[in-house]
């Protein structure tokens, strides 16, 4: 009862706000050249086909996988959805080249806190693509799932998703 009256309700909100993690132009997930993320085998969301070497967190919560080939980032909202950002296609390849993490596992983040950094000539050289899946690798606990923005996206700004969660 006291915590209604004083607002101090510890459940986390259903609905959440995905902003981009990077800038760059929006790409429709069925679209990635992948077919493991087109196919949404990984699950729902999109990617970002990026015009700068910034990543930062697309939403509020907590760093659960730093890829030891610092390609891709897990993490985890309070309501649960968890999202992995892997930059670009074929990266694991090479190895942590041309990557630097800002963070690690364990971490609490707020959106546009900064999570790593790459160089995108170096994957254009190295990888099969520079598109960076954004993928919700949880999508069963997805309710609703409406895409806000699917045009130019600005890091840590535009809201690309909102999802609600079961």
């Amino acid at each position: 009862m006291f915590k209604k009256l004083f607002g101090k309700n510890d459940e986390a909100a259903k609905q959440i706000e995905i902003k981009a993690p990077i800038s760059g132009k929006y790409i429709a997930i069925e679209t990635i050249p992948d077919p493991v993320f087109a196919q949404k085998m990984m699950g729902e969301g999109f990617g970002i086909e990026p015009t700068e070497g910034i990543v930062v967190s697309p939403i509020d919560g907590e760093i659960v996988n730093v890829f030891p080939t610092k390609h891709a980032i897990g993490i985890k909202a309070a309501n649960g959805l968890e999202i992995l950002i892997h930059v670009g296609l074929e990266t694991v390849a090479m190895k942590g080249d041309g990557f630097e993490t800002k963070v690690s596992a364990g971490d609490k983040v707020n959106v546009g806190d900064a999570l790593l950094s790459f160089d995108i000539d170096l994957i254009k050289e190295n990888a099969s693509s520079i598109i960076t899946p954004v993928i919700i690798t949880n999508s069963d606990i997805i309710n609703t799932m409406d895409i806000v923005n699917d045009d130019l996206l600005s890091r840590g700004a535009t809201t690309v998703l909102s999802v609600e969660v079961k």
